[in-house]
Parts: structure tokens; sequence; C-alpha cells
């Protein structure tokens, strides 16, 4: 965005040194990072390998080539990302994405010949639940991010979101008006694990092998079970009544995948499910969060 058009989005009372100071990397870009990027770009998974976490990595690019130019913003894939030139958008985790101010200092920082500066940038670890701690949305959102989000966006890298079903925020993650992927104190019952275990098909992530750790899906397991709760530790509601669908091995005991079913003489069997075989379960959710099945036919 030219500078002129910047400044004219721009409220007259921010600080003079934000329009006028060169930024840096420590002072200015790092903690900007830190905020919006780095729950994705970080560690050993970052998407294409592009770390964010410090000026060297940054400086190093991902897998197909460096992502700032020093003194070509326009032509810095990173500038590019955030201003939605070249898709997906980022941060993933948008709309709202970086405001006009923002992308300006990421624009006049590149464009200065990308100044380090002299303060020191640090970003803690991706929080992991201490022992006796719940384990709450803050423990498994960059999870999400980083292997669901990248298609479960508004700006995914499939177009929209598959079936509509966004990852890219809490209250996304919980809805329910369609259909309840997550039912906050049964992980068995819930599709997105359904889907992260490989019990249903196709197997989620979609770009995966690799898929999610043992370690990463016990984490969503955990979180679930223990009432899915939010940043803050608050308890979600639960979906009562809301339809799920899911998909999984019957057993003999009318169980999918070891998950209880109430079935009853409402419910409708279509095609003759049997025992051992691959089946799509439709239903609603009790106060309990069982399933009530309306259908059950073999998928």
């Amino acid at each position: 965005m030219p500078w002129l058009a910047l400044r004219a989005l721009t409220p007259l009372v921010l600080s003079t040194s934000v329009l006028a100071a060169t930024p840096t990397y420590h002072d200015d870009i790092a903690p900007l990072l830190a905020k919006r990027c780095l729950i994705c770009h970080s560690g050993a998974n970052a998407p294409l390998g592009l770390r964010l976490d410090s000026l060297e990595s940054l400086l190093r690019g991902s897998q197909r080539g460096p992502v700032v130019r020093a003194g070509d913003a326009a032509g810095s894939e990173l500038l590019r990302r955030l201003t939605g030139s070249s898709q997906p958008r980022m941060p993933l985790t948008g709309p709202p994405f970086l405001d006009a101010v923002e992308i300006g200092m990421v624009e006049r920082w590149i464009d200065a010949g990308l100044p380090a500066g002299s303060a020191t940038a640090s970003r803690p670890a991706t929080p992991l639940p201490q022992p006796g701690e719940a384990v709450d949305y803050r423990h498994v959102e960059a999870i999400l991010l980083r292997r669901c989000a990248t298609c479960h966006s508004a700006n995914g890298l499939m177009g929209a979101a598959p079936e509509g079903y966004l990852l890219s925020s809490y209250a996304a993650t919980l809805a329910s008006d369609e259909r309840a992927r997550v039912v906050p104190g049964n992980a068995a019952a819930s599709e997105l694990v359904r889907r992260i275990r490989g019990q249903a098909r196709p197997r989620m992530p979609y770009d995966g092998p690799p898929y999610l750790t043992d370690a990463e899906i016990d984490l969503i397991v955990a979180w679930i079970e223990q009432g899915a709760r939010d940043a803050e530790g608050r308890l979600a509601p639960k979906p009562v009544g809301a339809k799920v669908r899911l998909h999984g091995r019957l057993d003999a005991h009318g169980k999918l995948d070891g998950l209880p079913l109430l079935i009853d003489t409402h419910t409708r069997l279509d095609d003759a499910p049997r025992p051992g075989t691959y089946v799509q379960v439709r239903g609603r959710l009790d106060a309990n969060g069982r399933v009530r099945v309306e259908r059950l036919r073999l998928r």
C-alpha cells in the first residue's frame, strides 16, 4: 500500500514513533509476528518450513525461497500474504487481518533494508498443560491452526472451508449450527476426533501423512473430554439437540468403534448394516452428550 494512502487511513492521534521512526525487527516486527503469526510459523512443523520466530529464520525463508527482499516490499511474499495479493491471505485466523498501520510498518521495514535494531525479542513456546492443570484451548490452538486451518479457514488452500467448517478460532471450532463436530465431554462422539484418528474417512489432515502425532491427538482428546474449555478455562456449553454425522465401524454390540449409540424403534436402518461394516450415523445429541441415532446406513 503506498505510504500516502496509508496516511489517509491512519488516525492523527497515532504516536510519532509509529509513523516516523524506521521500524526494526526486534523493536517492532518481532512483537507483531509473535502476536499474529508464530502460533503456526514456529517450531519444526512450521508450514513449508517457514519459521518466523527469529530474524535468521525469517531471512532464511521457506522451502519455496525467500519471503522478504531487502528494499523491495512490493516483491516480498511476506507482505503479499499480509495484504492478500497472494493467497491464502495471512494470518489464517483472519479476519480480522493486520490493520493498515501494521501492514504499513512491515512495508517500511522491508523497504528500509530489514534493520535488526538492538532489542532482543523472545516468545515462550506453545503452552503445555502442567500436571493437574485442565487442558484448554490455548494448549490445542497451535495444532489446529498449523495442521487444520490451512484448509479449514475462510481463505484456505482449498478456497472456502470444506463443508463450511472453520478451525481458525475457538468459536468456529465449537460451532454447532449446521452440526456439532466437537461434543464437549465426549471425544468419541466428536467428528473432529474421529477424523484425526482415522476412524472416519478420509482421515485428516487431508495433506497427511504425516498425520497428527499420538501426543497431539491425545491432547485434543483430553481437551474435549475435559469440556472443551476456552482460553480462559471456561467450560463449553453442551450443544443439546445439535445434529451429528459420524462414520466408523459398527460392532456386534451396536457401538461405533466402541462409542455407545442410542438406537430405538424410531431409528431408520438402511442397507442392512451389520457388525464389522463401515457405516454412517446421523442423529442428535441428548443432554448428556450421547448420540440418539435417527438414521444408520452403510457408507
